[in-house]
C-alpha cells in the first residue's frame, strides 16, 4: 500500500438539487440530453468515505477467497480522508484506462487485475506500472484489485462465464473454504489427565506455547474421574506440544491428533464444472460463447476423435489463464481464456474439447453485471462506470 499526502480536488460542478426529482422528464436535444442526463445522475449520488467502501467492497466479495500467490485489496491509497463520489471499473489498468478515469473524475480505480503484481524498487516515470502509480497519487486517485476474490465468489466471474452456455447446473472445481471455522488452528491435541495437581501443571505449561487455545471437560473412565484436555494449535505449536506431552508417558499414550479442516463453501472456488440440462452440439457451443463474449472469433482445439457435431454435456470452465485450475477435470469442453500449448496436447489427446477465447475476453463482460451489483450492494450511493478503452491487448488481424 502506498500513501501520499497531495491537494485536495476542488469540486467539479454545481447542480441544483431539484434536478433529481426531474429527471425522469428532462427532454432535450440529443446532445444536450447526455452531459444533463450525466449531471443529473451523478447529483442523486452522495459519496462514502473510501473506509467504509473499502468495508463494504469486502462485504461483497471476501478478499480472503483470493489465492494465496495473489495480491489483492487497496493497491494505492491517497492521504486520508479520501470521499469517493465516482468508482471506475475496468479490467485492466493502462495508462490509457488511466487518463480515461482522470478525465471522468474518478476517486477509486476498480481493476479487476492488480496493476501493482511483484514490488516496486522505484517510484519514477521510467516505466508504465510506476507512471500509473505517479498520476493516482498525483490526482488523489485510489486503486483496488479483487482479481482471484471475484474468480471464487458465487456471484464472480466464473459464473457469469457460465451463463453463456445455456441451463445448467454448476459447481466449483476447486472449492474454497471457510477461513475462519470452525476455529484457529491446523490441529487439536486432546489426552486425559488425573488428579487436580496434575491438571493445573499441565494446563499452565500449554499455556505458555504460543498459538495453543486449551479447552478441557470432565469425563468418566472405568469409574475414574479424569479431565479430558483440548488443544488447538497451529502447525509450528504441535512440535511443542508434541515434546511436552512426549515427556510424560501417562499423557503421551494416550494423546490423540486430529488434522482440522475448514468446511467448504457453497458455489464458492475456482473454476465452474458445469452440467447442460441438455446436450448440444460443440457448434452451437461455440456460437453460444460467441454471442456471451460478444466475439467473433474463438480458437478451437478438437479432441480426439470429435467433431463440431458432437454432444457436449458438461463443461469445465475457468476465466483467464486456466490450466492449472481445469487439469483433470472430466469434460465434454475446456473454456478458458489461455491454456498452454502442451496442456491443449494433453486435453485433446483424452478426446477434451478446448476453446480458448484470450484471457481478458473471458472476464471483461463480468463488469457490467458488477456495476449492477455493487449499485445494489452500495444502495447506489455513489456513482459507478465503466471503462470505455479497456480492451484486450490481442485481437484478430
Amino acid at each position: 500500500m502506498i500513501k501520499a499526502k497531495m491537494r485536495r480536488k476542488e469540486p467539479r460542478y454545481s447542480v441544483l438539487p431539484d434536478f433529481c426529482m426531474l429527471s425522469s422528464r428532462v427532454r432535450l436535444i440529443p446532445r444536450t440530453v447526455r452531459l444533463v442526463h450525466s449531471l443529473i445522475y451523478n447529483s442523486c449520488h452522495s459519496s462514502m468515505d473510501l473506509k467504509a467502501l473499502l468495508f463494504s467492497l469486502n462485504d461483497f466479495a471476501s478478499l480472503s477467497l483470493a489465492e494465496s500467490w495473489d495480491n489483492v485489496g487497496l493497491l494505492v491509497e491517497p492521504s486520508p480522508p479520501h470521499t469517493v463520489n465516482t468508482l471506475f471499473l475496468t479490467n485492466d489498468l493502462t495508462e490509457e484506462v488511466m487518463e480515461e478515469a482522470l478525465q471522468k473524475k474518478a476517486d477509486l480505480i476498480l481493476s479487476y487485475h492488480p496493476p501493482i503484481f511483484r514490488p516496486l524498487k522505484h517510484i519514477t516515470w521510467k516505466t508504465w506500472k510506476e507512471r500509473l502509480v505517479i498520476r493516482a497519487l498525483e490526482n488523489r486517485v485510489g486503486i483496488y484489485s479483487p482479481h482471484t476474490a471475484y474468480d471464487a465468489a458465487p456471484q464472480g466471474v466464473n459464473s457469469w462465464l457460465a451463463k453463456g452456455l445455456g441451463v445448467c447446473t454448476s459447481r466449483p472445481i476447486h472449492p474454497s473454504r471457510a477461513p475462519n471455522y470452525p476455529t484457529t488452528g491446523t490441529h487439536r491435541v486432546e489426552f486425559s489427565v488425573n488428579g487436580t495437581e496434575d491438571l493445573d501443571k499441565v494446563i499452565s505449561a500449554v499455556k505458555r506455547i504460543a498459538d495453543v487455545s486449551v479447552t478441557s471437560f470432565s469425563t468418566r473412565t472405568d469409574d475414574e474421574e479424569q479431565t479430558r484436555i483440548s488443544l488447538n494449535c497451529s502447525q509450528e505449536a504441535l512440535i511443542q506440544v508434541v515434546a511436552f506431552l512426549s515427556q510424560s508417558r501417562q499423557f503421551y499414550q494416550k494423546t490423540e491428533i486430529l488434522s482440522l479442516e475448514k468446511p467448504l463453501l457453497l458455489h464458492t472456488g475456482m473454476g465452474r464444472l458445469c452440467t447442460l440440462d441438455e446436450s448440444v452440439s460443440l457448434a452451437t457451443m461455440i456460437d453460444r460463447i460467441k454471442r456471451h463474449l460478444k466475439l467473433s472469433h474463438v480458437r478451437l482445439a478438437l479432441g480426439v476423435g470429435r467433431t463440431l457435431e458432437s454432444p457436449v454435456k458438461v463443461v469445465a470452465l475457468c476465466a483467464g489463464s486456466g490450466s492449472t485450475v481445469l487439469q483433470g477435470a472430466e469434460a465434454d469442453l475446456y473454456l478458458t481464456g489461455e491454456m498452454s500449448h502442451h496442456d491443449v496436447l494433453d486435453a485433446a489427446s483424452q478426446g477434451i474439447n478446448v476453446i480458448l477465447c484470450e484471457h481478458s475476453n473471458t472476464e471483461r463482460g463480468f463488469l457490467s453485471d458488477l456495476r449492477d451489483m455493487l449499485g445494489a450492494h452500495l444502495e447506489n450511493k455513489i456513482n459507478i462506470i465503466l471503462s470505455e478503452t479497456d480492451r484486450d491487448p490481442l485481437h484478430v488481424v
